[in-house]
């Protein structure tokens, strides 16, 4: 038997999904799994169990419908699969599955995509996005997943660093440059270990205004910028420690078995915190007659109050005994 998965677009959504990868291989053990990932995020991939193949798709490279439908039959050329899973929700991922022709094609109900899939089920609400994945493989095989667990393999040797994410993709649960600033310096106030703030290219602006604005930056380097996904992954999983919002970096170092400290502001922690509990702790304020909300964007507020009112020495407290 083969099987492709059609893995989620976003880092964060990536790494959970290795989970049901983990359980499909359980499932069918004589099975040979490949999996399509997005360009950008695929130097996971390597962290992920074995991988029969491993299709790259980018948007950029194949637009539109017609695009999906060619790289779809291209898959088709290489190899043909008995079931097709598709993580992601969207049309475009159902239109990329029947293009491959796969025996049978798995996936919820969303955008009229019944018609291109031969199982479909609905999405389970107010669970754990990688119960979510899970349910999927559960719903078709017909059997319950147990030893359920979000593991990347890696072997970086610890180190001693701690490393601070104060980032992420929406502005909800992104810290201000102000409270980056305050908080990054209480720990350099309270902390021994050495520091290393990270962001992607695009985050390397904000992350250099938090930096400036440091009154002290001894012991702290700023890798904004210099990091691929790759780099990204050995500092995450050398690191004694991450304190971070809630982001992409949250879930690969949970999952790479790092210590995490998780500021929530927008999102349900119930949904997407990091899977693996014995490695992450969740820091809310809880005072806000809004939280929790979903918007990408603070709808009250000037600035994500949810974030702006939490306690510096008290996550720093929280990053202590973790490490501990």
């Amino acid at each position: 038997m083969r099987i492709l998965v059609r893995l989620p677009n976003w880092l964060g959504d990536m790494v959970m999904a290795v989970a049901f990868v983990e359980q499909l291989q359980a499932t069918y053990p004589e099975a040979k799994i490949s999996v399509i990932a997005k360009k950008g995020i695929h130097g996971l991939l390597p962290y992920f169990p074995p991988l029969e193949h491993q299709f790259i798709f980018d948007k950029g490279e194949q637009p539109g419908l017609r695009g999906l439908w060619r790289f779809g039959r291209h898959i088709k050329a290489t190899a043909h699969f008995d079931l097709f899973f598709s993580l992601p929700d969207s049309l475009s991922a159902a239109i990329m599955g029947y293009a491959t022709g796969a025996q049978h094609r798995i996936g919820y109900r969303n955008e009229g995509r019944s018609v291109l899939l031969t199982h479909t089920y609905t999405r389970p609400a107010g669970g754990h996005r990688v119960q979510e994945y899970l349910v999927l493989l559960e719903r078709y095989a017909g059997s319950q997943l147990r030893n359920v667990q979000v593991r990347l393999n890696h072997s970086h040797p610890r180190r001693d660093h701690i490393v601070v994410n104060v980032n992420s993709e929406a502005q909800s649960r992104r810290l201000t440059v102000a409270k980056a600033i305050e908080l990054v310096s209480e720990l350099r106030r309270q902390v021994t270990e050495p520091l290393v703030l990270v962001g992607a290219p695009k985050e390397k602006e904000f992350i250099d205004a938090v930096y400036a604005g440091l009154p002290h930056q001894e012991g702290i380097d700023n890798a904004a910028g210099r990091t691929d996904l790759t780099g990204l992954i050995e500092v995450l999983a050398s690191a004694r420690a991450l304190l971070t919002t809630d982001s992409g970096p949250a879930h690969l170092a949970n999952a790479l078995g790092t210590p995490t400290l998780v500021l929530f502001g927008a999102g349900n922690e119930r949904n997407t915190a990091p899977f693996n509990a014995g490695w992450n702790t969740v820091v809310r304020l809880n005072q806000l007659s809004c939280e929790p909300c979903l918007k990408n964007r603070c709808v009250c507020f000037e600035t994500p109050q949810c974030l702006e009112r939490l306690s510096s020495p008290g996550i720093v407290q929280q990053l202590q005994q973790a490490l501990r």
